[in-house]
């Protein structure tokens, strides 16, 4: 298996099978020091620079408070906006790089551009990890969510997905992506103007991926074992910035709620959301016995822990 140490996070493409389950390993032996609220040693030495240039509230905080549980330091903005990258000068992504690589050792970095983490790294001489890059993809939220998963379920193979949400959106792609590596069939239901674009669709079938389509979440949630969450209203991720506006209601069709939980659902599925949400999932649905959202929130920093220690050469 290939080190970690110096890696960048840009792709799940890029991770081979043995891959995910070391990083989840990684992620299982650090979790007691999230779980018990305290901050160790281990990237006391480190600095993490983040570079945000489309908001953030879990991916941004989540990669922070990991690096602060490992006893490291963070640097960076959260508004490109403030910074010559984002006024006037729009300073190009290899100069912004190429001047953070001196303020730390490890880049974590969310842009409204698609492949920007990648042109990043072309350039920077510290690791990139991809916190988002427009419709691209988003690999921390999916490692999460595996991780999640593993430690509800103790196992990956054999568990049927259920997708639902606009399949544009990175997490959608991370997520088909990781699920190449295992065997896992998964249904995916979108709006038909949402859907899989036909050229991922063949990407995915020569991965070899186990993939159908449905119109509507009561045709797939019975069967499934595993519900990942997307909204169908949101804002275009290819801008690095849109205010709340006029916006519809999520079609039953792609809403989960708690009557159809109790009623279609097995009894021991788990709901994943990456979140934020509209009103695709009721809050109400928050108190049953398939929500996992707020434990996968967590999990987000023990995930981000592990892939920091692993990037920074503190674990192997």
């Amino acid at each position: 298996m290939r080190s970690f140490a110096g890696r960048d996070i840009l792709s799940l493409k890029d991770f081979e099978r043995n891959e995910f389950f070391h990083v989840l390993d990684v992620a299982r032996q650090l979790e007691p020091i999230a779980r018990s609220r305290r901050n160790s040693d281990l990237l006391k030495e480190k600095t993490m620079v983040t570079a945000f240039y489309q908001p953030s509230t879990r991916t941004r905080l989540a990669h922070e408070a990991a690096m602060h549980r490992l006893g490291g330091h963070v640097t960076g903005f959260s508004d490109a906006k403030m910074t010559r990258a984002g006024d006037w000068y729009q300073e190009s992504i290899k100069d912004t790089v190429k001047m953070l690589e001196f303020y730390g050792d490890v880049i974590v970095m969310r842009h409204f551009q698609q492949g920007a983490p990648h042109e990043a790294a072309k350039w920077a001489s510290i690791p990139i990890i991809n916190g988002g890059d427009g419709w691209g993809e988003h690999p921390t939220q999916i490692l999460t969510d595996l991780f999640t998963v593993w430690t509800e379920k103790g196992r990956i193979d054999g568990l049927n997905w259920l997708a639902v949400g606009d399949m544009r959106m990175r997490t959608m792609h991370s997520l088909a992506y990781a699920l190449t590596q295992f065997d896992c069939p998964i249904t995916f239901v979108a709006p038909p103007e949402m859907s899989l674009l036909p050229e991922f669709k063949e990407e995915l079938k020569q991965y070899n991926l186990n993939f159908t389509e449905a119109e509507h979440v009561e045709q797939a949630i019975a069967k499934a074992d595993v519900i990942l969450v997307e909204p169908v209203v949101q804002p275009d991720y290819t801008k690095s910035r849109q205010e709340a506006g006029e916006h519809g209601l999520t079609p039953a069709n792609y809403k989960i709620t708690r009557e159809l939980l109790a009623n279609k659902a097995k009894s021991d599925a788990i709901l994943l959301h990456s979140l934020p949400r509209m009103d695709e999932i009721p809050p109400d649905v928050d108190i049953t016995r398939w929500s996992r959202y707020w434990q996968e929130a967590y999990n987000g920093v023990v995930m981000r822990m592990a892939l920091l220690a692993l990037v920074l050469g503190a674990m192997e």
